[in-house]
């Protein structure tokens, strides 16, 4: 029950690690996002979010198409220039205007609350997810109907000649991203209904310690032992609210 200053660095690099992963996932998948979310609240993608995807589509079809030309410079190597309709660099152009009708809708909920409900809420799925084997679970559509469909979609237009290799694996990618991302944000909201489920669940094996009626097997989840059996009172309730304290800190 108890963290020791091990288990405190543990758990502060595990929530830091989840931040990270859920800030840099959000950097590449917003690109298939803006999509993906038509409706999506003011607050949904933070601006430092929104920057750094906003800079990897400036650099990122740049950067490729570096590396392309470079490679091509190479003697005796011979690489067959992409083939597809639509190149990475393509796909910047169209999220950029996408983002831009989003900056418009985002502006008219900003100067007016009430036409949200909710600023964080990313809206409803896209209407054909419903007709989809458990289309109506928010958490299965986000977690594995959208990041396969960007997934699906990323083979076809390659398949098909439709995308360029290049733009092909940043779908891939970003659908690689959107289910990290959305998971972590349920494991996030599972794991703050289960703390809240645990306090409950704890809180009647503690007022049985404080009256000094708690058995073992009550006591072994809460990772406590028995207080000794002639401590005083006064002693044994300053304890107990001294591990209510703990406990709910956790």
């Amino acid at each position: 029950m108890f963290a020791t200053s091990e288990e405190m660095r543990v758990e502060h690099l595990q929530n830091n690690s989840l931040e990270i992963g859920h800030t840099i996932c959000s950097v590449i998948s917003d690109g298939v996002e803006v999509i993906l979310r038509p409706w999506s609240g003011t607050r949904y993608t933070p601006p430092t979010i929104q920057f750094f995807s906003m800079a990897m589509m400036l650099l990122l079809p740049a950067l490729m198409s570096l590396i392309s030309n470079f490679v091509q410079m190479i003697p005796l190597l011979q690489v067959p220039h992409p083939v597809g309709l639509f190149s990475l660099g393509d796909y910047a152009k169209l999220y950029f205007v996408i983002c831009a009708v989003h900056g418009v809708r985002k502006w008219r909920r900003m100067i007016d609350p009430s036409r949200e409900a909710h600023s964080e809420y990313e809206g409803p799925a896209l209407k054909f997810f419903q007709w989809l084997p458990k289309g109506q679970s928010f958490w299965f559509v986000r977690i594995v109907l959208e990041p396969a469909f960007v997934l699906v979609v990323a083979i076809v237009l390659q398949d098909f000649f439709i995308a360029q290799p290049s733009l092909a694996l940043y779908l891939k990618l970003a659908a690689l991203a959107l289910f990290i991302k959305n998971f972590i944000s349920w494991f996030r909201a599972w794991e703050f209904l289960r703390i809240t489920m645990d306090i409950s669940n704890a809180a009647p094996a503690l007022a049985k310690l404080m009256d000094d009626r708690a058995t073992e097997a009550e006591l072994e989840p809460l990772h406590l032992a028995s207080l000794p059996k002639n401590i005083d009172p006064e002693i044994r309730k300053a304890t107990i609210a001294h591990i209510a304290r703990n406990y709910m800190q956790e």
